[in-house]
């Protein structure tokens, strides 16, 4: 890339932290003060010397990337991967350990609720200084000002002092000022999750907004279906490194698949059932890219599949599926016999079963399975309940624009035909 076109450049950047370990920690702070004052050059020493390797925390590490010129970039990663940290350097909170950013152009920043803000000052007198901050004339931010109070909905509340403002209301001011104040690079953090739902749209639509003037943006969200939505790119973040880099739908099923844990595979113990005629063996889901999960993205299919052992031949049975909420309560069960042309009998042998959902069908929530192999209506030959938990993440189904929606348009996302037509 020409250096002309990136906004942001990132080359080889470090954090370090020393964090607090001690081999004999004294009992209360009284004992610690008496400790210091009682051997004061000890203690000194002792906060001079280079920290081990036990009291250092690389937060980043050998990171590396560029931004060009109007690009929405998401910064992905699990919690304490550095993505905070990140943001905080290019903003000049922090300086790094080693390494260098170069940032061409003035940075909106929106990190973390209050930043920037004065809490003695009014709404009206935070965003003079917000922009005063960013370098910019009164004549700019008059120009401006009645758009961020409107995008803002505190109108009412504009000449009171903002430590008496609720979160929702210090976002919303501290978004429309990041936003709209004529600044190259906008920075924000996952702060964004403490606005409604409406909020929330109207920040998402802002941003693209953002990004066809030709700013770069640079977006940390846990909302994969918002970084799916509008970033074309994301990196992935991983205990302070750079671990990918790409087309955010390629970062984002690295994510998912780094996200799987190693309970992925529920295994069942049988041995001490040997009179059973059929058992489960072992359940698990596969990703619509054919891996082992237990993390699945809402847009694309995943299959549900066990294991099952025939000791004896059987006939007159059904296998069973059934998926439950978070909270336990059953959702819907899919059968063997419902789906295929099986009649029921079952030969002596090893057998697997598979039975694929469709992407947009679960909203983003967790659920737990129930495998089972019965008698209809007489009984359970084997019945494994609960025996494997699974998260669907939102990727920019139906649900993304509703965060937290599925406590009121509930788990099962169905798509009924409609018809909209005037009136005869």
């Amino acid at each position: 890339m020409n250096v002309s076109d990136a906004a942001i450049r990132v080359e080889n950047l470090a954090k370090k932290y020393r964090i607090g370990v001690s081999e004999a920690p004294a009992k209360g702070v009284q004992a610690r003060v008496r400790r210091t004052l009682s051997s004061p050059f000890t203690h000194l020493r002792q906060m001079a010397r280079p920290p081990t390797e036990a009291e250092t925390l690389w937060a980043l590490r050998d990171v590396s990337f560029d931004v060009k010129r109007g690009e929405v970039m998401g910064i992905i990663g699990r919690n304490g991967a550095g993505k905070s940290t990140l943001l905080k350097i290019l903003s000049r909170i922090t300086e790094p350990s080693c390494g260098r950013t170069v940032v061409q152009g003035r940075v909106g920043s929106l990190l973390e609720v209050g930043t920037g803000f004065h809490p003695e000052l009014s709404g009206r007198e935070n965003i003079y200084l917000n922009g005063a901050i960013l370098g910019m004339r009164r004549a700019e931010i008059d120009r401006k000002f009645d758009e961020i109070v409107a995008f803002s909905g505190v109108e009412r509340f504009l000449d009171t002092p903002v430590k008496r403002y609720s979160s929702g209301m210090y976002v919303r001011l501290a978004f429309a000022v990041a936003a709209h104040l004529e600044t190259e690079i906008l920075l924000i953090d996952e702060v964004l999750a403490v606005g409604d739902a409406e909020f929330q749209r109207k920040c998402l639509g802002k941003i693209g907004d953002v990004s066809r003037e030709g700013r770069a943006t640079l977006l940390v969200s846990h909302n994969l279906g918002s970084i799916a939505r509008l970033c074309r790119r994301a990196v992935l973040l991983q205990a302070g490194r750079l671990a990918c880099d790409g087309l955010a739908e390629i970062v984002l099923a690295e994510y998912l698949n780094s996200q799987s844990s190693s309970s992925a595979i529920a295994v069942m113990g049988h041995d001490d059932r040997p009179e059973a005629p059929v058992v489960i063996t072992r359940c698990w889901i596969e990703n619509a890219q054919g891996s082992v999960t237990n993390v699945v993205a809402s847009t694309e299919p995943f299959v549900v599949v066990f294991d099952l052992l025939a000791r004896q031949a059987v006939k007159d049975v059904e296998m069973s599926i059934r998926v439950h909420s978070s909270v336990g309560a059953p959702l819907f069960t899919s059968d063997l016999s419902a789906g295929s042309d099986f009649d029921g009998r079952v030969p002596v042998g090893q057998y697997q079963l598979r039975m694929t959902l469709p992407g947009e069908f679960l909203a983003p929530d967790s659920y737990t399975i129930t495998v089972g192999v019965h008698r209809p209506n007489v009984f359970w030959l084997d019945l494994r309940e609960h025996i494997l938990t699974f998260t669907v993440e939102e990727m920019g189904s139906v649900m993304w624009q509703y965060p937290g929606a599925v406590k009121w348009l509930g788990n099962v996302l169905v798509r009924f035909p409609w018809q909209f037509t005037p009136a005869p």
